[in-house]
């Protein structure tokens, strides 16, 4: 679950563990770009690295048409620059809480190049 089941937003986590050693991460932590996808916008993104990017193998294994499989592709792409668009806002919104120094600098390059998937 990615989204609030009230709003609709997107869940921020808090607390991450290791099942290995027990050790705890807390903080605020972003789910990658592609796990914000939709499920049937990932199992598509699946699909495409399976088959090596070849649409024509795609078209075949998914039983749908060529125009089909390009109006998908059109929205997966779409919605992963919505995504983009939404982090710019975020790294925005970081920026100027590290400028009013409501968060530390550290904290907040830590957020960005976890939105960048850099971390």
């Amino acid at each position: 679950m990615i989204k609030c089941l009230i709003c609709k937003n997107i869940l921020t986590i808090k607390k991450l563990s290791c099942e290995s050693c027990k050790t705890d991460f807390v903080g605020r932590f972003f789910y990658p770009r592609l796990a914000r996808l939709s499920p049937s916008e990932q199992k598509l993104t699946e699909k495409l690295i399976e088959h090596g990017g070849n649409l024509k193998e795609m078209v075949q294994s998914m039983d749908i048409s060529y125009p089909t499989l390009k109006k998908r592709l059109h929205s997966l792409n779409q919605s992963l620059q919505k995504i983009k668009s939404d982090d710019k806002k975020m790294i925005n919104n970081i920026l100027e809480m590290m400028e009013n120094k409501t968060i530390s600098v550290e904290e907040g390059v830590k957020l960005i190049k976890e939105l960048n998937n850099e971390i």
